[in-house]
């Protein structure tokens, strides 16, 4: 379980896509609802397989069934207590087809909102409590750096 202390990053370095699913799972005490989470990294950088893992840690979905909501735009996954719900942004380009997504309609106190791409929209910039950045770091490793906002 990972508990984040002061100051609110976290580093660490995965070598394998299990091990990035792992530390996803370890990431459940520090994403308790209601969250807004950018996941930032290259195509193919290792947010969905992080995904697979958050989803596991919650009892919402096994990895199995985290896919990549690139074409879809929004995947949602249910627990007994929370709902995540895993968004790519990759496709939308403009405020008024963000608009189309209400995504403010799934902001409640139950849910975590897992956005890729997020950073392309200054609102997400701004609202977001966690940022979790992924980095190739090597053939299978993946560099990740987790961000707790201060104002938590």
């Amino acid at each position: 379980m990972l508990i984040f202390s002061k100051p609110p990053m976290q580093q660490v370095t995965t070598n394998s896509p299990e091990e990035t699913i792992e530390f996803g799972r370890g990431l459940k005490a520090s994403l308790s609802p209601p969250k807004v989470v950018l996941l930032r990294g290259d195509l193919g950088a290792g947010k969905t397989t992080l995904v697979k893992g958050i989803a596991e840690g919650f009892g919402a979905a096994q990895q199995e069934d985290v896919t990549s909501p690139t074409f879809t735009l929004v995947h949602e996954y249910r627990a007994k207590d929370v709902t995540l719900y895993h968004i790519d942004l990759y496709r939308i380009d403009t405020l008024r087809e963000l608009e189309t997504l209400g995504i403010d309609d799934l902001m409640n106190g139950s849910s975590v909102l897992l956005i890729e791409w997020g950073e392309k929209f200054e609102r997400f910039r701004q609202e977001r409590d966690v940022e979790i950045a992924i980095e190739h770091a090597g053939e299978n490793e993946r560099r990740i750096s987790v961000s707790i906002s201060a104002a938590l």
